[in-house]
């Protein structure tokens, strides 16, 4: 019976590791790494990557999270294939992985938009995107 799990154990394991080699040598695009200046470590950034068709309309093509070290929230988005996209992100101050508003409807939570664009009421997606080409790209975004 040990000898039975054992194997089971060893064989998914090797499984999972070649899946994980798979993943990380696998390489359909580029990657967009953001920093973003936060005025307090609690809490944590929360990041979505957006097209044309999904920006301000539905989930991120990638969603991402970060701690916040030292004032600091850094992620990287991988795998990005050329085109044009747009970065939207809130500081999550409360864990509750939404952005919480007053009644009015106003945000209770900072947030930032790429190209830093700050208006009333939400982004537009002429203002926020921006191109992705071959190369990494690197972008700090205020809040």
């Amino acid at each position: 019976m040990k000898t039975i799990i054992l194997s089971i154990t060893l064989t998914l394991s090797a499984f999972f590791a070649y899946a994980q080699t798979d993943a990380e040598t696998t390489n359909l695009g580029t990657t967009i790494t953001v920093t973003v200046p936060v005025q307090t470590n609690e809490g944590e950034v929360l990041f979505g990557l957006y097209d044309e068709a999904t920006f301000m309309k539905t989930a991120p093509i990638q969603g991402l999270q970060s701690d916040i070290i030292d004032g600091m929230a850094t992620v990287t988005f991988t795998n990005i294939t050329p085109g044009m996209y747009a970065i939207t992100l809130f500081h999550d101050k409360n864990g509750n992985q939404q952005m919480d508003f007053d009644l009015n409807g106003m945000p209770q939570e900072r947030y930032g938009v790429s190209n830093n664009i700050m208006s009333y009421g939400p982004p537009h997606w002429n203002d926020a995107k921006f191109e992705v080409a071959n190369e990494p790209l690197s972008m700090e975004i205020r809040m």
